[in-house]
């Protein structure tokens, strides 16, 4: 399962996130200046859209791999927006190698099935409770 701690002190809006197995990755979110941040880390929807992208190779890499299929890189660029009420990722695949139309489609198809995307498509319950 995966696991996140956050913790934020005085500095706007500077938060530290340890994560992973024995919470040993630890990385910094913040916003950027136009929001009162300092720019210290990525913003929130930045790191939702990393993990999306992440998910999204990562996928790929091990579907290519396991077809034994040529693919020498794969890239995801990953766009939030948001339009009043409305949100949207775009996201935009390149995959490079020796691979033929017929193969990135596939894999273009795959992607719309890694575990992120699902979970970002279908929601999920989100319980909140005071330690």
């Amino acid at each position: 399962m995966a696991h996140a701690k956050a913790s934020i002190g005085t500095t706007n809006y500077a938060t530290a996130i340890a994560t992973g197995h024995s919470e040993h990755h630890k990385l910094t979110a913040d916003e950027g200046p136009e929001l009162g941040g300092k720019d210290a880390g990525p913003a929130p929807y930045d790191l939702l859209a990393s993990a999306l992208g992440a998910c999204t190779v990562i996928t790929l890499r091990m579907y290519a791999d396991r077809k034994q299929w040529p693919v020498t890189a794969v890239h995801a660029d990953i766009h939030f927006s948001r339009d009043g009420d409305k949100q949207r990722i775009d996201r935009v695949l390149t995959i490079e190698g020796a691979v033929d139309d017929e193969q990135k489609k596939r894999m273009a198809d795959i992607a719309e099935r890694t575990p992120v995307t699902l979970t970002l498509k279908n929601g999920l319950e989100i319980r909140t409770s005071l330690a």
